[in-house]
C-alpha cells in the first residue's frame, strides 16, 4: 500500500501519526510524509534571466522567505518520517516538501505518487503558521482520487484492539468499502460493526423487501470480515444515515468509521453529504473510501 501523510508539525498531526498504529496497515507499506509551505513564490531567477531582465529587488525577499519556509517544511517532514521509521520498521518511509496551497499540494503529490490513501490530521495550525488542516482536510476528502483517512488520534498509546464502524447501504460502493477493510492487517481482537442504513422511519408490519435485502447484504459483509480475522456483527438501522453513523460511533466507542464516497466526478463528490457530514463531526478517525477493491494500485 502507498500512503501520503500530510504533516504540519501540530499536535494534531503528531496524534495522527500515532493513530496509524491502529489503522491495520500492512507491513509492506510505502509512506511519504509531505509538508507544504503555503507561500507565494515569484518567478524563478532563471525565467527572469531568460527574458534578459535583472531580478526585481521586490522579488528577492519573498523568494528568500519562500525558500526558507520550504526548508522548514522539509525539516518537519523529515522529523515525522523518522518517527514513522521507529514505529514501523518494515515500512519504506520518505519525506518531501513543496510550496503551494496545502490542499492542492497534497492532492497533486498524491496523484504523482499514485497513492492508495492520504492521511491527514483532522485539524490544527502548522508550525509555519499557515497550514490549517481543518479546512484542508475537508477539501482533500472531497476532491481526492484515492481514499482519505482523517485521523483524530490520541497522544496516549491505546493497547485495546481497534473497534470499527463500517457504514454500508447495499450498493457497489459499499462492496468496495467492505473489501477495503477486509484487505487490511488487523490485530487479534479487532472488531467491526457493519452498519446498514435505510433512510426514513421503519414501516409497520412485516419486514419490507428492502429491509430484507439490506440485512442479507450486511450479514454477507460481516461474514467477509470474519473470514479476514475480525469479530464482526451486522446492524440494520432506519433514520438519517448521518446521525445514525455518528450515534453508533459514539455509542460503541469506535476508533474509526469507514464510509464510501459515492462517485468520482467533482459534482458527485460534493453531493456526498453523508461522508462530508461524518468527516466533519465524528468523534473518531474516519476513512472515506475511494479504493480499488482488488488492492493497491500499480
Amino acid at each position: 500500500m502507498k500512503i501520503l501523510i500530510g504533516f504540519d508539525g501540530s499536535r494534531c498531526a503528531e496524534a495522527a501519526l500515532n493513530d496509524l498504529q491502529r489503522a491495520g496497515l500492512p507491513n509492506a507499506t510505502e509512506a511519504v510524509v509531505l509538508s507544504v509551505a503555503d507561500v507565494w513564490l515569484p518567478s524563478p531567477a532563471s525565467e527572469i534571466a531568460a527574458l534578459g531582465q535583472a531580478i526585481p529587488p521586490s522579488d528577492m525577499q519573498p523568494r528568500e522567505g519562500a525558500i526558507g519556509s520550504e526548508k522548514e517544511a522539509h525539516h518537519l517532514a523529515e522529523r515525522a518520517a523518522a518517527l514513522l521509521r521507529k514505529q514501523f520498521p518494515g515500512w519504506k518511509v520518505g519525506a518531501v516538501a513543496c510550496h503551494d496551497s496545502p490542499w492542492r499540494g497534497i492532492l497533486q503529490q498524491a496523484d504523482q505518487l499514485k497513492s492508495d490513501m492520504i492521511v491527514l490530521g483532522s485539524h490544527g495550525r502548522s508550525a509555519l503558521g499557515r497550514m490549517v488542516l481543518g479546512g484542508v482536510s475537508q477539501r482533500v476528502a472531497t476532491e481526492a482520487s484515492c481514499s482519505v483517512r482523517l485521523a483524530r488520534g490520541q497522544f496516549a498509546v491505546d493497547v485495546a484492539p481497534p473497534r470499527l464502524v463500517v457504514a454500508v447501504d447495499g450498493t457497489e460502493h459499499s462492496n468496495s468499502t467492505v473489501e477495503w477493510v477486509a484487505n487490511r492487517g488487523w490485530p487479534p481482537g479487532a472488531a467491526a460493526h457493519i452498519l446498514a442504513l435505510l433512510e426514513g422511519d421503519p414501516q409497520p408490519g412485516p419486514q419490507t423487501r428492502e429491509d430484507a435485502r439490506l440485512r442479507r447484504f450486511a450479514e454477507g459483509a460481516a461474514e467477509k470480515l470474519r473470514a479476514a480475522g475480525l469479530l464482526a456483527a451486522a446492524i440494520v438501522k432506519h433514520g438519517d444515515p448521518r446521525h445514525e453513523i455518528l450515534h453508533e460511533a459514539e455509542r460503541w466507542g469506535a476508533d474509526c468509521v469507514f464510509v464510501g464516497a459515492h462517485g468520482h466526478t467533482r459534482l458527485e463528490k460534493i453531493l456526498g453529504s453523508v461522508s462530508q457530514w461524518v468527516t466533519s463531526r465524528a468523534p473518531c478517525s474516519v476513512e472515506v473510501v475511494r479504493a480499488n477493491p482488488d488492492g493497491p494500485r500499480n
